[in-house]
């Protein structure tokens, strides 16, 4: 059965929209999504599924919650192999000057239109790097993240698509629970 990695948008963060890891995973298990791992309290969930439409599992999983927990995050699911593309695909992957922390890695529902992937690349910002690589947008945070000068909310409006960011070291951790899970079949 495939393994699947699934990314919650603005779960747990500060009072609003919490989910215990606990529930989350029975929630998955409930849908027929088997041996549910979660990492972190940000509603990372590796799983198995013979879904085979990413679309389709994303949009149940978000009314699923929306029926249990009164809210409808954003459900932005990845295949291993997808997973593994992007970490390929970084354009920080070669800088040894680079601290893992401070790259975040937003996973796109979709691809941006051709005149917003324009928009993004031209953006002028001051030292924070940012590069659209198909459905992935790679950002790196030099003096951290809570320091940066990006105005995220005009960054999303310009993408027009629903992403959540992951730091790079999350989504390695990710990657590597969903190769255990790989390896026990």
């Amino acid at each position: 059965m495939p393994i699947l990695i699934s990314m919650l948008r603005g779960v747990n963060l500060g009072p609003h929209n919490r989910i215990k890891m606990d529930d989350l995973r029975a929630l998955y298990e409930s849908l027929e999504l088997h041996d549910a791992r979660t990492y972190v309290q940000s509603g990372n969930v590796i799983f198995r599924t013979r879904e085979k439409n990413p679309t389709k599992l994303a949009k149940k999983i978000q009314e699923a919650i929306g029926k249990k927990f009164g809210f409808h995050p954003e459900v932005i699911v990845r295949s291993i192999k997808e997973l593994r593309r992007s970490l390929d695909s970084n354009p920080f992957r070669n800088r040894r000057d680079l601290e893992p922390s401070k790259l975040l890695i937003t996973f796109l529902a979709a691809e941006p239109a051709a005149e917003a992937q324009t928009t993004i690349r031209n953006l002028r910002i001051q030292r924070e790097e940012l590069h659209l690589i198909g459905r992935e947008l790679y950002i790196y945070f030099p003096d951290g993240i809570g320091k940066s000068k990006v105005p995220w909310w005009s960054v999303e409006k310009l993408l027009e698509v629903a992403g959540t960011a992951r730091n790079l070291n999350s989504v390695v951790k990710m990657l590597e629970i969903a190769g255990q899970m790989e390896t026990a079949d």
